[in-house]
């Protein structure tokens, strides 16, 4: 991760604007969907091209499986089930 020394303010909604100078460097503009999600104690943003196909509990892109609308990686699955007492 490169520091760039830009510290920007929420507003009064918990928005907070991209600096051109940033969006030019990874690409994004106008009104290209970001994706966003937390790890550990970081809130990671990234241009959102090829979020459908991404674990939605890990965002892993490998060994993944459609339920409904999201995918979720075999390891994750393999969490789930070992959390939930099955009758």
């Amino acid at each position: 991760m490169k520091p760039t020394g830009m510290v920007r303010n929420l507003d009064p909604l918990g928005r907070v604007v991209l600096p051109k100078e940033l969006r030019k460097t990874i690409g994004i503009s106008g009104k290209d969907p970001v994706e966003m999600y937390t790890e550990g104690d970081w809130i990671v943003l990234e241009k959102a091209e090829g979020v459908a196909t991404r674990c939605a509990a890990c965002h892993s892109q490998e060994d993944l499986n459609q339920f409904k609308s999201i995918y979720l990686c075999e390891s994750c699955i393999g969490e789930l089930f070992d959390t939930v007492e099955v009758e």
